[in-house]
């Protein structure tokens, strides 16, 4: 079984430094100097070339798993309750009107 690049890989069409790759297929989230962007793939075949892993600004291997909207799923759920403990603070100093 021949695994599908996953997670970033320099981009195989020389264009931005590095490309975002799912399941073997390039993506348009590009990455130039740490930066993050969109720029769709050219309407072309990849080049015959073995795809090079590219590392991420934190030294981590960027061919990871790890999705880019991970760091969005370590807060937890909205939870009405907390939400109004947090807002009551605010809303005593407030002397009761917003």
């Amino acid at each position: 079984m021949k695994l599908q690049a996953q997670g970033w890989y320099r981009d195989p069409y020389a264009i931005h430094e590095d490309r975002c790759f799912s399941d073997g297929t390039p993506t348009k989230l590009v990455r130039d100097g740490g930066q993050e962007g969109y720029d769709p793939p050219p309407d072309r075949p990849l080049p015959d070339c073995e795809l090079v892993s590219a590392e991420s600004a934190d030294g981590v291997t960027a061919g990871s798993l790890r999705r880019g909207d991970d760091a969005f799923n370590d807060d937890p759920p909205y939870d009405a309750e907390r939400a109004r403990d947090d807002a009551s603070p605010a809303f005593d100093m407030s002397g009761g009107a917003m």
